[in-house]
């Protein structure tokens, strides 16, 4: 197996995440039980298939995305432009 996935994991959260709002709203409208349940199944196949073609550890990255890096404080300085504004 490869550690570099096919398709970008970001991009198949956010499919997965639009398919999951799509059931929900399908059943929220009262559609029929065959597209809810066609939707659903759905998105229960994109984390199956994560999982065949990734194992586990893409799995829980799909799943549970790992907080980015410096994005607590809102402003990304490096350590040099940080000494640049402190005078």
């Amino acid at each position: 197996m490869s550690s570099h996935p096919f398709v970008p994991i970001a991009r198949t959260r956010v499919k997965l995440a639009v398919c999951a709002a799509l059931t929900l709203a399908a059943a929220g409208a009262g559609m029929p039980v065959w597209t809810v349940v066609a939707l659903a199944l759905t998105c229960a196949a994109i984390p199956l298939a994560v999982a065949l073609a990734g194992g586990g550890p893409l799995l829980r990255e799909l799943l549970f995305p790992a907080p980015r890096a410096g994005t607590t404080s809102g402003l990304a300085h490096t350590p040099e432009e940080r000494e640049r504004f402190v005078t």
